[in-house]
């Protein structure tokens, strides 16, 4: 068994659920702990019962409650070495002996997930995402990604499921009142990814046997949900993909998404 929930997904702050028969885990606190807990009761599950948080990267909208839910719950938090470093408030929360390591690219377990952890191009200390494994069960978390390489392809093969980020609508964020520098920063090489960008990748992924995906992480100023699934679709249909072959939703900015079974 390989479940998952996009508790919250977006600009405004993130938190997925992954869970096994045995193994139940959040990846970043990235809203209020309120949210987070209530979000867990709204699938019948229980912040009392996560087993660990793993870190993408050291934004706010990725760890806003992460050292205060650690902290009261007793909860082990994994991240690299450098995202320790870069978030140290919430750091200072967190017991030693709760503060785990990890690094990009190495494998690491907790209780019978198999994490991989890879990096990723934002402007952060040293961001990540995440393919987690239950058995031959394969799940992808990919979002703060200024573009798509080679790399990251590589390790988003073999997914059944992923939740890729679909961050913005290049049009709309010309014109939006964002400050120049920001939208450079949002549209650059370690920013985030367009509408577009991610439909030519889940259509690139589908020959590698992906069947599932949400789109996650969506701008609430320079997005909206109808656009990017619209516009995903297009790129799929370009591709001569029918779309009765993939499963397409968008997860949601303030409330959770189904739970999913990852096949």
């Amino acid at each position: 068994m390989l479940n998952f929930c996009s508790l919250y997904s977006g600009s405004s702050g993130n938190c997925l659920f992954v869970e096994s028969q045995s193994t139940k885990i959040l990846v970043d606190c990235g809203t209020s702990g309120k949210k987070v807990c209530d979000g867990l009761i709204s699938i019948d599950k229980n912040i009392e019962d996560i087993d660990a948080i793993i870190v993408t990267h050291e934004h706010s909208d990725h760890i806003q409650s992460l050292g205060s839910i650690s902290k009261k719950y007793n909860i082990p938090v994994y991240a690299n070495f450098e995202t320790w470093q870069a978030m140290q408030t919430q750091a200072n929360k967190i017991s030693k002996e709760n503060q785990k390591f990890f690094e990009n690219e190495n494998n690491f377990e907790i209780g019978n997930l198999l994490i991989h952890p890879f990096s990723t191009p934002h402007d952060a200390a040293n961001p990540c995402g995440f393919n987690i494994y239950s058995g031959k069960k394969k799940l992808s978390i990919a979002t703060d990604l200024g573009h798509m390489d080679n790399i990251i392809l590589e390790n988003l093969k073999n997914s059944s499921f992923i939740l890729l980020e679909a961050n913005y609508d290049p049009e709309i964020l010309k014109v939006s009142k964002y400050p120049f520098l920001l939208k450079q920063r949002i549209a650059g090489p370690k920013g985030h990814l367009s509408n577009s960008t991610a439909g030519k990748t889940i259509g690139y992924l589908m020959q590698k046997d992906l069947k599932t995906v949400m789109l996650g992480h969506l701008s609430k100023e320079n997005n909206f949900p109808e656009l990017a699934y619209q516009t995903v679709a297009e790129e799929l249909m370009e591709q001569n993909i029918d779309m009765n072959e993939i499963s397409l939703s968008v997860a949601n900015r303030f409330s959770p998404s189904n739970l999913i079974n990852v096949k």
